[in-house]
């Protein structure tokens, strides 16, 4: 975990020094150990450092080549930079260093582009190549690390800048940076609880997308707009060949157990977030195989006082079961609300995913004992692991073959459902189903997701502002249905939760909170090899038999407890519809007042005002709803006023 930030003026004139500093100090807390700028003619790099490998300075960045033509910034880690290390030093480069930084330095210098064929990792870089006046740019394949960047327009007829950095707000001290709410961003926020790429809130400025690249050829001063394309993609077949079971989960232990080991490279403290679902419990379960045992495993666990969202004694459980040193911490409603001014501090951008706030306070727990955790995030998306994949087919049976006039009176029956508040309550399960409608595939499953249908955006937003972005917010599934490989109905689900949920919402959210604190966090499901098995295994053994993850049981059956195995899937929920009833109602009436928003101008202050009270009053469960325009508004208290 590290954080940068960078400025390139075409025109070749000196960067101003005191810009950069402040832009690079806004991502600090990703990078608490050193601080070091690179500046030459025409452009600038700032970097904060979090020392995991290599805890000398001669892993420091701004790093560059010999002579200094080429310099790189970095966040991340390359996983397999000690194979690389041996492969470039048979190709004649020498190193001064143990970190991976130089290593993707000389990768570039060998490579140039094509380097990120020979990278496996989460990482998003920026190198500056004076020797061509380019800029070269990427992410890493399953988007853990963001990148931001914006073509910055300047008065007198100059070109305009080039800045970029690791988080939105290192861009907003740029002047002339434009930080107006970009409506059609706005409109994708409410439909997908955050704003998929290339969009970002701001009109000003755009963020890469996973496995994408970007080049900015600055030799010539009329333009600086980057090219951006897509270097890698997932790898699903045309038609999957047929695969046993038991071999598959042998072949998915030893990838899983390959991940784990390429992630406990580390020179500082390192442990696991353990929910007690499968996911993590896999990971923690990997990590007792490869080191003989788990007393020297620490796992961290965050537990909540109200019973029906609480997974601590499921954790408790796998860790007694493994042998690890448990760490667990148990916090209340106070705790958590507590959070909120934080987050929207540290968001950047509006994330209305309310797993924010456990996932924040986890962060900051176990930042206590390591540098390092590793998670359990990406399984739910490569097997099939959410609820809405086992609906799909009830979905499939009930938009697609029943009649009109019973789905309307199923419609009636779920509308006369008492509101309920607790997890996933039968209310907020039926309600949200009836909402997905005639449209299949993954345009069907995400507005199973919304927190706002399209539809409704005409009757919440502002007038002017929904006249202003009319295009339909979900054209994004269109564009990457053209762009995907997967032809399997089943593979196209699990592409639009990989690359919109996962990479939009979860990565992010771990990002966020984990750079809040300084903590890194590392993904074994992620990685490069494990992807691309699931995406060539055949969709019946990710699920089987009405049985999510069947092939991950599989393969993880008496390295685990039967209990775990046997669980039903709970998310890292938070009590957000009962709290709106409680202790959460004054913030939210402030936060949603008819007069605040009136003046903001975003939303139709009527509208809100109904969706308050029918929840408040146990009409409706609106929780979604809410949470979505709560977190809006409480980051555009912080960076959305100018």
């Amino acid at each position: 975990m590290c954080g940068f930030a960078g400025l390139v003026d075409p025109t070749g004139a000196p960067i101003d020094a005191d810009l950069l500093s402040r832009m690079t100090r806004a991502v600090a807390s990703r990078g608490p150990d050193g601080e070091s700028f690179f500046h030459a003619d025409g452009v600038g790099l700032g970097h904060r450092r979090l020392k995991i490998i290599d805890l000398s300075n001669a892993g420091a960045q701004p790093m560059g080549n010999a002579d200094g033509t080429v310099q790189l910034v970095f966040n991340g880690e390359i996983y397999n930079f000690m194979d690389l290390r041996a492969e470039l030093m048979v190709l004649g480069h020498q190193f001064a260093s143990r970190s991976d930084s130089e290593v993707l330095l000389c990768a570039y210098l060998q490579w140039g582009h094509d380097m990120l064929g020979h990278i496996n990792g989460m990482f998003a870089f920026v190198v500056w190549d004076a020797r061509n006046k380019s800029v070269f740019a990427a992410r890493d394949r399953m988007g853990k690390k963001p990148l931001y960047f914006a073509v910055v327009p300047r008065n007198g007829g100059r070109p305009p800048l080039f800045a970029f950095g690791s988080e939105l707000k290192t861009l907003l001290s740029v002047p002339g940076f434009d930080r107006t709410v970009c409506p059609a961003a706005l409109r994708q926020y409410l439909t997908f609880e955050y704003v998929p790429p290339p969009l970002t809130i701001f009109s000003g400025a755009r963020k890469l997308d996973a496995a994408q690249c970007l080049s900015v050829d600055l030799s010539s001063t009329s333009s600086v707009e980057p090219r951006v394309w897509r270097y890698w993609d997932l790898p699903f077949p045309e038609v999957h060949v047929p695969m046993h079971p038991d071999v598959a989960a042998e072949t998915l232990w030893t990838l899983m157990t390959r991940a784990v080991e390429r992630r406990l490279v580390s020179d500082v403290p390192l442990g696991v977030f353990l929910s007690g679902g499968i996911d993590s419990s896999a990971v923690a379960a990997a990590m007792h195989s490869l080191l003989g045992g788990g007393a020297s495993i620490e796992t961290f666990s965050m537990g909540f006082t109200d019973p029906t969202f609480d997974e601590s004694s499921h954790a408790r459980n796998v860790a007694k079961f493994l042998g690890c040193r448990h760490h667990e911490e148990m916090v209340g409603p106070n705790t958590l609300i507590d959070a909120l001014p934080q987050i929207a501090r540290f968001a950047d951008e509006p994330l209305a995913d309310a797993s924010i706030v456990p996932t924040y306070l986890l962060c900051r727990f176990a930042r206590q004992h390591v540098t390092v955790a590793l998670g359990g995030d990406g399984g739910d998306e490569l097997f099939e692991g959410y609820p809405t994949f086992a609906a799909n087919r009830w979905g499939n049976a009930f938009f697609d073959h029943t009649p009109k006039v019973v789905q309307q009176l199923v419609r009636k029956a779920v509308q006369a459902l008492p509101a309920r508040t607790g997890y996933f309550s039968l209310d907020f399960k039926a309600n949200q189903f009836l909402r997905g409608g005639d449209t299949p595939g993954p345009r069907r499953h995400q507005r199973w997701m919304s927190s706002f249908l399209p539809e409704e955006h005409a009757s919440l937003l502002s007038s002017a502002l929904f006249e202003s972005s009319r295009e339909d917010p979900l054209a994004a599934l269109d564009a990457r249905a053209l762009e995907s490989s997967a032809r399997d109905p089943r593979d196209k689900l699990m592409d639009h939760y990989a690359r919109f949920y996962l990479s939009g919402d979860v990565n992010v959210k771990v990002d966020r909170a984990a750079g809040a604190v300084g903590l890194e966090v590392r993904a074994p499901f992620l990685d490069t090899d494990l992807v691309s098995f699931a995406c060539q295994l055949p969709p019946s053994l990710r699920s089987k038999g009405g049985i999510s993850k069947f092939v991950l049981k599989q393969a993880l059956k008496g390295r685990l407890p039967d209990s775990i195995l046997a669980r039903k899937k709970q998310g890292f929920g938070v009590p957000v519809a009962a709290w709106m009833k409680g202790p959460l109602q004054a913030m939210l009436r402030d936060e949603l007042a008819p007069a605040k928003l009136q003046r903001e101008g975003f939303f139709n202050p009527q509208a809100v005002q109904s969706l308050i009270n029918e929840h408040t009053m146990g009409v409706r469960d609106r929780r979604k709803a809410l949470w979505t325009l709560l977190s809006f508004e409480r980051w555009y208290a912080v960076y959305g006023q100018q």
